[in-house]
């Protein structure tokens, strides 16, 4: 039933360009899932990532989130364990924490670092790295203000970075969530990647854009649109 149900999808996706709003509007009428999917978006930027001062990286927070409750783990020590507490997150500890993440524990979704305990943590780089969890102070992931980033994280901030083949992958909240809003939350992702461009990038910047459910076929956005507004 998938594959038919793709097809028909893909059979109502006209080969234009579509407006964010129109292309959410389309995604949400040829959804075939049975559940709820997460709307996510593609942006092929003009940048070439094996450059150091070409690559784009960022975070934003999402002004309606991303529609599911994110588990966040934090490695900290101090006074800083009971703010992590308090903020909300899901764990929090220091070397204990570190150890069971090495024993094979990842049900978490983001993990938060006190700058001090990141020497432990780093030894965790092959196991988090690849699954993109490894705190970041670019990200706001590795810092003394835990609530914050705790707070952020459980408010839908999202973490964007370049792929080696210049491509942004990032969620944007649930298919079930009102086109208005889906279409905010894309607009701040863009206009986030559009204002972490890096100097050294020439040229037309956003080279293409498409967004997608999760299971659905990929729709084409105006980038030449998005840029004017």
């Amino acid at each position: 039933m998938s594959g038919k149900g793709f097809l028909a999808a893909k059979a109502r996706v006209e080969t234009r360009d579509y407006s964010l709003e129109d292309a959410v509007k389309l995604l949400r009428e040829i959804k075939f899932a049975k559940f709820d999917e997460m709307l996510e978006i593609a942006l092929r930027l003009g940048v070439d990532p094996k450059h150091a001062d070409q690559m784009v990286r960022g975070t934003v927070v999402l002004p309606h989130g991303l529609g599911k409750s994110l588990r966040v783990c934090v490695v900290a020590s101090g006074e800083k364990v009971k703010e992590a507490e308090e903020a909300g997150a899901d764990e929090v500890g220091g070397e204990d924490v570190v150890e069971k993440i090495q024993k094979g524990w990842l049900d978490f979704d983001a993990m938060v670092s006190t700058p001090d305990m990141m020497k432990s943590v780093g030894k965790l780089g092959r196991v988090l790295g690849p699954r993109g969890l490894m705190p970041n102070p670019k990200a706001g992931t590795v810092t003394f203000d835990v609530a914050k980033a705790v707070k952020e994280i459980k408010a839908g901030k999202v973490e964007f970075r370049v792929d080696k083949n210049g491509v942004i992958h990032a969620p944007l909240g649930r298919m079930s969530f009102e086109v208005e809003h889906l279409v905010e939350n894309a607009r701040s992702l863009v206009g986030a990647v559009v204002q972490a461009k890096p100097s050294a990038s020439k040229g037309r910047y956003l080279r293409g854009i498409s967004m997608s459910s999760t299971m659905g076929p990929g729709v084409k956005i105006d980038a030449l649109q998005i840029e004017r507004t």
